[in-house]
């Protein structure tokens, strides 16, 4: 981790899914359901794609950056397929997205949104989000923890900007708010996301401990590692 320098700062793009959201608590009955699809009603193929997917059965918990973590659902798909699902890619691809859609039903906040995203506008920040998921998703959750009103930039897996890691959705949301790269500040909770940061050249490199990662998985590409994004509240000029 570096000394941070928050001066320059103009715009926010956060990740969602541990990030905003609190991966296990939101997520871990997703990936059951997931696997359980995948496996088309073989039960010893729903534990083995659960497991490839980075879950543990018993502790609930998903690895940091693992398949689940970090994939987007065609991501996700292929790699099931690749352990054993039956199913055709395409096909459970979109049968994942419509599940990831739905999930944002069951998700659990990492802090009080609307107010959270409320104040950063208030303070002039431009603000997005970027996800592995579907943008259809992401905006659902933006209604349901009403903080879609204070965002200037949303793009998931299918919004044409690229996945992660690639730099394309940081690049995007810096076009589309009129700064540079160096202006934008990366908020995630696992590597792609700090990768993103730094392959488009983002001003800093947030990491957040509500998700998968850990200080030990972060902390050598993040420029900050804190426990979740209220904190980064008080550090903001």
């Amino acid at each position: 981790m570096t000394n941070p320098d928050f001066s320059v700062i103009k715009a926010i793009l956060f990740d969602k899914d541990g990030t905003l959201l609190r991966y296990d608590e939101s997520w871990g009955p997703v990936n059951r359901e997931a696997a359980r699809i995948a496996a088309a009603g073989d039960a010893v193929l729903e534990a083995k794609l659960l497991d490839v997917g980075g879950m543990d059965d018993v502790s609930g918990h998903t690895r940091a950056d693992s398949l689940f973590a970090a994939g987007s659902a065609a991501d996700i798909a292929r790699g099931l397929v690749a352990a054993g699902s039956k199913l055709d890619t395409d096909d459970l691809t979109l049968k994942l997205d419509a599940l990831f859609l739905r999930a944002a039903d069951y998700s659990v906040p990492a802090a009080e949104l609307a107010g959270f995203f409320g104040r950063l506008k208030a303070r002039g920040f431009k603000l997005g989000v970027a996800s592995s998921d579907n943008e259809a998703a992401i905006r659902a959750t933006a209604d349901r923890f009403d903080f879609a009103q204070y965002l200037d930039f949303v793009a998931g897996y299918d919004s044409g900007h690229g996945v992660k890691p690639e730099p394309g959705m940081l690049l995007a949301f810096a076009r589309a708010v009129g700064f540079e790269p160096r202006q934008v500040a990366m908020v995630g909770d696992n590597k792609h996301d700090m990768h993103v940061g730094l392959s488009a050249g983002a001003g800093l490199k947030i990491a957040v401990l509500t998700g998968t990662g850990t200080t030990e998985t972060l902390s050598p590409l993040a420029d900050l590692v804190l426990a979740d994004i209220t904190l980064i509240e008080d550090l903001l000029p």
